[in-house]
């Protein structure tokens, strides 16, 4: 008997399904990576402004590098961060006088706001540990809970961090995130999408940055106050002229 060729595209469908060993977390991540801009992070070098600084950042798998430019009472000031390590410029010239402690807090400010600004792309780094929360409903949306922790190998400085983002079930767009902190006399925060703009088939998002009264709780508990009203804002996290810059292949 001769099969329909259709049933032929049907098999080699489940064979590709079977094949997919990806956690739930991690597909949930993709799609979402996908739905924020998919190859065009990787592909692209991106600048903007951020609090009076300038910022370019590149990044892949495998290599990164966060640019940071401003101007204060000692002059044109400019922090490179990437594989090799942190160099920090003023006038053009190279600062060399710097202690660890300094290079460890300039670096930590660098990476924090190119992670950030970055996500959900930085969810595939190879230190991040993704677990699965299950559904959850915020103002009538449902979202899939991810939870992200880091491994001590590859973690940095924050692999004792906690991370819980959310993720439209239909959309699989990211729209608010949770994190308890360590470094820097360590806290708690969860940042609600404001606004979003498209740049070189790129999603960006703004927040709001909000924080508990007790910063000692656990994370998870985070989604009931915010929906309780128990949340005070803190600030504003808004990416201002932003450009997305192909790269050459």
């Amino acid at each position: 008997m001769k099969l329909p060729f259709y049933f032929f595209f049907f098999l080699l469908a489940l064979q590709f399904t079977a094949c997919d060993h990806r956690s739930d977390a991690q597909k949930i991540v993709d799609a979402s990576i996908e739905a924020h801009g998919g190859e065009n992070f990787a592909g692209s070098q991106i600048e903007f402004d951020f609090r009076d600084k300038h910022y370019t950042i590149h990044k892949t798998p495998s290599a990164f590098e966060y640019i940071r430019e401003f101007s204060d009472s000692t002059g044109t000031v400019k922090d490179v961060l990437n594989n090799a390590g942190f160099v920090r410029t003023v006038n053009g010239v190279k600062i060399d006088t710097l202690t660890e402690e300094r290079i460890g807090a300039f670096s930590r400010s660098v990476n924090s706001v190119a992670y950030f600004a970055f996500l959900p792309y930085g969810l595939n780094d190879d230190a991040a540990v993704k677990t699965f929360l299950g559904e959850t409903e915020i103002k009538g949306k449902k979202y899939n809970m991810v939870k992200v922790t880091f491994a001590q190998q590859g973690g940095g400085e924050h692999f004792e961090d906690e991370f819980l983002y959310w993720f439209g079930t239909e959309d699989s767009l990211m729209e608010y995130m949770a994190y308890s902190y360590h470094t820097d006399g360590g806290g708690l925060r969860m940042r609600e999408v404001s606004g979003k703009s498209e740049v070189g088939g790129i999603i960006f998002q703004n927040y709001l940055n909000l924080k508990p009264a007790d910063e000692k709780i656990p994370v998870e508990m985070m989604q009931e106050l915010y929906l309780a009203g128990k949340l005070e804002v803190l600030s504003e996290i808004n990416l201002e002229n932003i450009t997305v810059q192909p790269l050459p292949n």
